[in-house]
């Protein structure tokens, strides 16, 4: 089984303060199980995270991120949402994000 963060993508454009955080988190998670959108097993689904909009879902297995990163355009749709909202889903890097993480803790 790969670490963790080779198990993990970045999903920005989460819409953000629509609803409970333990509702979105479930729409992400069922979103990414989905075989429509290359999806899989999820492990883990982190929402809110310290940056606004961002989630980060874990899967079980490495080989479901190659498939979720293949699929060209991720729209998040559900019932509870009131339109679609596009999605970036890029790979999880330890080192970008802590690189994003500094930027963002510059000073302007």
């Amino acid at each position: 089984r790969a670490a963790k963060s080779a198990r993990t993508v970045v999903i920005a454009g989460v819409p953000d303060g629509l609803l409970h955080d333990d509702v979105m988190t479930d729409i992400l998670m069922i979103h990414f199980q989905m075989a429509k959108n290359n999806g899989g097993d999820v492990e883990e689904v982190t929402y809110p995270t310290m940056k606004k909009g961002v989630a980060y879902v874990t899967f079980e297995d490495q080989e479901v991120v190659e498939s979720v990163l293949k699929k060209g355009e991720h729209r998040l749709e559900d019932k509870r949402l009131s339109r679609c909202y596009p999605l970036k889903v890029t790979r999880y890097c330890e080192n970008v994000s802590s690189f994003l993480i500094y930027l963002v803790a510059l000073p302007l």
